[in-house]
């Protein structure tokens, strides 16, 4: 059964997500995440190493202050689409406690009733190397691996029919600023492998790691 949760302020909202696997947890579980290794991760979730705080830094505040905009303006592109939101929401679902989530909207087709996700991510690119993240190295657009895994967790937890990633993209050459707006559409039906995958690999992350407390090999990432 899903539940949502309107926690009473910020401090309420990290009381609520301790010790239980998040959106931007579960591609550290894979070894899929840039900034966290799976080890990190349990030392996080067991108490063992309290994770630094990134709030003050300028792309985190662009980010938190760009999001309510970015939302205002997908609900104004998109008007088949009910978009709603509450500060400081948490999803839970009883049939996988040790996972959460915390949206930055949900979706309502006002024709078929079908619900989704909306992620919404502001990025900056900066050089050739960080261009790949969107881009192969063919040139097609592709969801950075991380987010991918992130929504694919939301979809796991909510239940939720589809998911829609609205990424701002910022790029910055010789003092040239450029905006680009992309939308990444994921139907429920077309990932229902990869979401059954990662429900399995962080029930294991769960059950044999944090629960047991039990540090993990560490899982590197692909070269």
């Amino acid at each position: 059964m899903l539940e949502m949760k309107i926690c009473n302020g910020h401090e309420d909202w990290l009381h609520a997500r301790r010790g239980r696997i998040g959106g931007s947890d579960a591609a550290a579980v894979l070894g899929c995440n840039p900034w966290m290794t799976n080890v990190q991760l349990w030392r996080y979730k067991t108490g063992k190493a309290k994770q630094k705080d990134i709030s003050d830094k300028e792309v985190v505040k662009y980010g938190n202050n760009a999001e309510p905009l970015l939302r205002r303006l997908f609900a104004l592109d998109f008007p088949q689409y009910e978009v709603l939101y509450e500060e400081n929401n948490i999803f839970f679902n009883s049939k996988m406690p040790w996972a959460h989530a915390s949206l930055d909207g949900w979706l309502v087709d006002k024709e078929t009733g079908r619900k989704g996700i909306l992620e919404i991510k502001t990025s900056t690119i900066s050089g050739a190397t960080s261009s790949l993240k969107w881009r192969d190295r063919n040139g097609n657009d592709v969801v950075p691996q991380n987010y991918y895994i992130q929504v694919l967790h939301y979809l796991m937890v909510t239940g939720f029919d589809f998911a829609i990633l609205k990424a701002q993209i910022k790029s910055e050459w010789n003092d040239d600023l450029r905006l680009q707006t992309k939308h990444y559409y994921l139907d429920r039906t077309d990932v229902e492998e990869d979401i059954k995958y990662l429900q399995e690999q962080e029930s294991k992350f769960y059950y044999n790691y944090i629960a047991k407390d039990v540090r993990p090999n560490a899982v590197l990432p692909g070269i």
